[in-house]
């Protein structure tokens, strides 16, 4: 038959729909290929004690034959716990959250439990959004990367006894563990780096000034630049969104002017990057420290300085508080501040040129 386009269609074969979408095997249809009772199948199918050999691979031959899968909706009616929990990320895209989300996710295998992500895309009505659509499938625990700054909208299920930890930043106007690294004292350090190799006129580009880390960071080089006590002018400071517009934009008017910065400090990884290709238009040195380390960082010339912070155990550290919690060994939220670590590369190390 031809449609009207001229193509030639030819009739499909309808499916059965009873085998192929229809019902599901069940223990019974197990049992009865394997001549075992309901019971038995459901020894073997639990990993429960009290089955023979060769009975168990007799249900086994018959449990691969059928496809049968368990029915965890079973189990979790009977248990009260789903075995899975939420991670809530920020930007998917932010290479950050890549060994962050590795971590949670072998911690949770670890305990037996399913991970389930998804992103904020920064935005808070999004992260609430996504948030309560976790707990309406009843996880357990919740990891949360917020982009907000109040959580009061999760009090009912926290008093509903959904383990949750912030990382990266601290909830908002609720007590809830959160594991972050040390923002200030990482830039703080960097800074001083910068001052120690005879910088003085050192700008700072960060991330929006309510983001938690951003404000941290700022603090960090405002508290390095009083201790070696240089004034800070107020052009050598641009929060904002990271867009490499804006980054960009930034980053040229510290960098002429009648008093150039002759060094900067990058407040995350996305402004890092942005700064670099400025750099490499800049007909002087300018020296650079960012927060973060990024990809290829070792094999730019030179190579780039960072304030690295460890996303895998930040990862690690925040699944592991929220199975403590799950097993009723935590009762008190704390806020855990993990130690950053310079990296020296040739970047942070390039003298002023005047």
């Amino acid at each position: 038959m031809d449609d009207r386009t001229g193509h030639r269609t030819v009739p499909q074969t309808p499916l059965r729909s009873a085998t192929r979408y229809g019902t599901r095997p069940t223990m019974k249809d197990v049992a009865a290929r394997a001549g075992v009772g309901l019971k038995t199948v459901s020894r073997v199918v639990n990993g429960e004690p009290g089955v023979t050999p060769e009975t168990e691979r007799r249900v086994q031959e018959a449990i691969d034959a059928l496809g049968f899968r368990r029915n965890d909706s079973a189990r979790v009616l009977r248990k009260g716990r789903t075995a899975s929990i939420g991670l809530v990320l920020e930007d998917l895209a932010d290479p950050f959250y890549g060994p962050l989300s590795r971590s949670v996710e072998e911690v949770a295998r670890a305990h037996g439990a399913l991970l389930i992500n998804g992103s904020s895309a920064e935005d808070p009505d999004r992260e609430q959004e996504l948030v309560l659509a976790l707990c309406a499938r009843r996880v357990d625990g919740l990891v949360v990367i917020p982009a907000g700054d109040d959580h009061r909208y999760l009090e009912p299920e926290l008093k509903a006894g959904v383990a949750t930890v912030f990382v990266d930043r601290p909830a908002g106007h609720i007590e809830a563990d959160v594991v972050l690294s040390d923002n200030f004292g990482g830039a703080r350090g960097g800074v001083a780096h910068l001052i120690a190799h005879g910088h003085r006129r050192i700008g700072f580009i960060g991330d929006m000034p309510r983001i938690h880390t951003a404000a941290e960071r700022l603090r960090g080089y405002r508290a390095a630049m009083e201790d070696a006590g240089i004034p800070v002018a107020g052009s050598w400071m641009s929060l904002g969104v990271t867009d490499p517009e804006r980054v960009r934009r930034a980053a040229e008017e510290m960098l002429t002017g009648p008093d150039p910065v002759t060094a900067i400090f990058a407040g995350n990884n996305r402004v890092t990057v942005t700064v670099i290709r400025v750099l490499a238009e800049q007909t002087r040195r300018v020296a650079l420290v960012g927060f973060d380390d990024i990809e290829l960082a070792d094999l730019l010339q030179p190579g780039v300085t960072v304030v690295a912070q460890d996303a895998s155990d930040i990862g690690r550290t925040a699944a592991e508080r929220l199975f403590r919690q799950l097993d009723g060994a935590l009762v008190t939220p704390e806020r855990i501040e993990l130690p950053t670590r310079l990296i020296t590369r040739g970047s942070g190390e390039i003298p002023p040129a005047d």
